[in-house]
């Protein structure tokens, strides 16, 4: 019998007590994410490719670069247009890259990128992400650059991961968001001024309020965190809705929160999930340079973020 290999490519399987897991061999992805049988993300199939960027690595930029252009240390590079409609170069260039497996046991998997030079990207940066659940603690994803190359290179991170509570929409889910600030993007996406108080605005979800109509996808900064067992300081976002809350959580280095509730997707996913994003950096960071990491030769950088469920 032919071997057939899913769109996703290789799938990993890991679980630890309620928890269950599956990544994928294309761009390193979380694909599902379990507690007890009950989604706590909105997956998509391992022969369906990720829907509205569900679930992706983005690397080594996350969220736009206007018109694909930027200038690093000196020099012009032109990235692909890949979202022609905006002008725009999304979610990096390695979501869609063929990860190897470097190890994997029950309940973790480490995936690796190459590093070498693509087109607008001459610069050689080697990933590799550590998925890892926890009866505990849910998921935990590690994601570990190194620059290879003899030359500085830009880079930031970010994950897509879209958070669900069983719920037909998140209409009725109640949000809870760590952000006290909010970057004004134009009808492109593009960061139109400096962040601003999301206080007195409906952007403000800081003490946690029901989403209703409220349309999101704008990027919010200004985090507060709070200290854990080991003494990190995490974010923590909630979507909530009953009696069960799925928190994500984004440690140090992860200053940016992406929101989106998906209004202008399908039918079948709109609404239907809300995508909290963590970012390093903000859109066009390749641009203005907020926030951006210059990775010199041999430099190496931990970004730590991770999905639990608790009772509300």
């Amino acid at each position: 019998m032919a071997y057939v290999v899913p769109l996703t490519g290789d799938q990993y399987e890991i679980s630890d007590g309620p928890y269950r897991a599956a990544v994928t061999g294309l761009g390193a992805g979380l694909r599902t994410l379990s507690y007890e049988g009950a989604d706590l993300v909105h997956g998509f199939e391992a022969d369906e490719l990720p829907p509205a960027g569900a679930g992706q690595l983005l690397a080594p930029w996350p969220n736009r670069i206007d018109g694909g252009s930027y200038t690093f240390e000196g020099a012009s590079y032109q990235l692909a247009v890949n979202e022609p409609a905006k002008a725009t170069a999304i979610h990096g260039l390695t979501r869609w890259a063929a990860w190897s497996v470097v190890s994997r046991t029950g309940n973790a998997v480490t995936l690796r990128c190459a590093a070498h030079g693509q087109q607008g990207y001459p610069f050689s940066v080697e990933l590799t992400a550590l998925y890892a659940v926890s009866a505990a603690s849910g998921l935990t994803v590690t994601v570990t650059a190194v620059n290879r190359g003899t030359r500085p290179a830009p880079y930031g991170l970010g994950f897509h991961p879209y958070l669900a509570v069983a719920t037909p929409t998140i209409d009725t889910c109640t949000l809870t968001l760590p952000a006290s600030q909010v970057l004004p993007l134009d009808a492109r996406g593009i960061p139109s001024g400096p962040p601003s108080p999301v206080a007195g605005t409906e952007f403000d979800f800081r003490s946690g309020r029901v989403v209703g109509q409220t349309r999101l996808d704008h990027a919010l900064t200004g985090l507060s965190r709070e200290a854990d067992a080991s003494g990190d300081r995490k974010a923590w976002a909630h979507l909530t809705s009953g009696d069960r809350r799925v928190s994500l959580w984004a440690g140090p280095g992860y200053d940016w929160l992406q929101v989106f509730t998906g209004d202008p997707l399908e039918p079948s996913r709109r609404r239907k999930a809300i995508a909290i994003e963590p970012m390093t950096c903000p859109p066009n960071a390749f641009v203005t340079g907020h926030d951006l990491i210059t990775l010199h030769p041999r430099d190496e950088v931990t970004r730590t973020w991770g999905i639990t469920t608790t009772p509300a």
